[in-house]
């Protein structure tokens, strides 16, 4: 084994060297990438809603916002086909955008000293201001002053937060998406909600339960987020965004949307309501418009869930046998692999293999970090599976077999794994059931399976409901017939035990 292990570390020295020394090939700039590639690829949240990016009711497989229009316009002026959005958690973006995985990030991002420190910031290309919402029958808050001893929802890094946090006796509730809040606020969870006014045109306006309170607060940017080395793609976009301007391409956007108000002014006076999509359009759009975009996501589910489990079971039977029968250091190390990935939470380890790696070199794509973020995770556990079930098989066994010349390994191949498996079969489909539903913790390291379909759709639709009734069965369509096949086995293992 030493002189194993001496081999290995020489065979990683030459090729640390050869690494060193290889000549480094100069690094293709974002637009050079952009132009080969064809296409921009743009970061945003399309969970986040309307109007910025959000799924067409009408055909849900595609984006409609004023973003992706301006995305649209601006992939046409990089001289490429079309712009296409890659779907990354809002609070993520940044971090997601730093580690290489889209062009650029435009998602309402409003430039903040903080967020300064780590991307460039393009021209801004809206002025944005905060609306404090309450409920319609509510008299006693009419401005932001009255929120004392309030609770008030609003969404996390936002400005909008950094407001109410340095609000003396305000009870700020953090919120992910930025429906949940107007829904807790009419159902009378909240007291009011402050967001940014384009979103409280869109969600809250049209609801009846809800008003304005007061008139807008506050006053921002919102930018396109470049990573701090692409001067030269920063400077192509402030081209664009000042073309689209001149020509007026940039206040037709604008007016489709119905983004006015007296504050774009200090950019340009460009914006007119001339109809979008409208909240109404998405909740009467027929629900058949949404099977074929949540059946996409359920085909990822499986596809991630499948392959994960195919891992989880193989590591998880070379955790066990490592443990029970390699002896030191190997069993310390398997063991310690045990408990570490038991006692540490599935979206930690997520977090660390897709966002983490990157700072010492390692940058996997989405499907990859949740292959292998739920496949080692559930590896653990697997491997207690089988322990037990190795333990469950009489000690004697072993015995008899090597008495008859076997030698160790064999007799673990012929003798004892196929009986231990027989007894470890029920709980490991339990536990693939289980990864089944732990496969939606994906979503947060930019991978849209089934939950993260149904989020974006019932963001943008407000059916929360019948979305969900429809997510819901289809993922029970997709773990009973595992649970048919655990009741299968238990009765099977019932009757060859006795």
């Amino acid at each position: 084994m030493s002189r194993l292990l001496k081999f290995l570390l020489l065979l990683a020295g030459i090729a640390a060297v050869i690494y060193m020394a290889a000549p480094s090939k100069p690094k293709e700039s974002t637009l050079e990438k952009i132009k080969k590639r064809g296409y921009l690829l743009w970061g945003s949240d399309a969970e986040g809603g309307a109007p910025y990016a959000f799924p067409n009711p009408k055909n849900p497989s595609k984006l409609v916002g004023f973003e992706v229009d301006l995305a649209g316009a601006i992939a046409r002026e990089l001289g490429v086909k079309k712009a296409v959005q890659s779907q990354n958690a809002w609070d993520s973006l940044i971090p997601a955008l730093e580690r290489g995985d889209f062009d650029f990030a435009m998602n309402g991002i409003e430039i903040t000293k903080k967020r300064m420190e780590h991307v460039l910031f393009s021209a801004p290309y809206y002025v944005y201001t905060e609306q404090l919402v309450v409920r319609r029958d509510d008299s006693s808050i009419k401005s932001v002053a009255d929120l004392k001893g309030k609770k008030v929802g609003t969404l996390s890094g936002t400005v909008a937060q950094d407001i109410l946090m340095g609000m003396r006796g305000v009870n700020v509730r953090i919120y992910s998406g930025q429906v949940e809040p107007y829904q807790d606020l009419a159902l009378g969870r909240l007291d009011a909600v402050l967001l940014d006014l384009p979103i409280a045109a869109y969600y809250a306006r049209p609801n009846p339960a809800l008003k304005f309170a007061g008139p807008p607060v506050g006053e921002g940017l919102y930018a396109i987020a470049i990573r701090k080395n692409d001067t030269e793609l920063k400077k192509r976009l402030d081209e664009i965004l000042a073309k689209l301007y001149r020509t007026g391409e940039l206040k037709r956007i604008y007016e489709k949307w119905g983004l006015w108000n007296s504050k774009q002014d200090k950019l340009a006076a460009f914006f007119k309501n001339s109809g979008a999509e409208t909240l109404d359009e998405s909740r009467s759009a027929p629900i058949k418009n949404f099977f074929p975009m949540l059946l996409k996501g359920a085909g990822v589910t499986v596809l991630i869930s499948v392959s994960s489990m195919a891992l989880a079971i193989t590591l998880g039977l070379m955790l066990t046998l490592l443990r029970l029968y390699a002896g030191p250091p190997f069993d310390w190390l398997a063991t310690g692999y045990i408990e570490i990935y038991r006692g540490t939470p599935l979206l930690i380890q997520l977090y660390i293999l897709y966002y983490g790696l990157p700072n010492i070199g390692i940058s996997l794509n989405p499907v990859m970090a949740a292959f292998l973020g739920l496949g080692m995770n559930y590896a653990a556990y697997e491997s207690e599976l089988y322990r037990a079930g190795i333990n469950a098989v009489p000690f004697g066994q072993m015995e008899a077999a090597l008495s008859l010349g076997m030698k160790r390994g064999l007799a673990l191949k012929r003798v004892i794994l196929p009986q231990a498996v027989k007894i470890a079969l029920p709980g490991i489909t339990n536990d693939f059931i289980a990864l089944f539903k732990d496969s939606s913790l994906v979503s947060v390291i930019a991978m849209v399976e089934l939950t993260k379909t149904y989020s974006m759709l019932a963001a943008s639709t407000l059916r929360f409901f019948q979305l969900g009734i429809i997510t819901a069965l289809l993922y029970f369509g997709m773990s009973y017939p595992l649970s048919l096949l655990a009741r299968r086995l238990e009765k099977k293992l019932k009757k060859d035990r006795r």
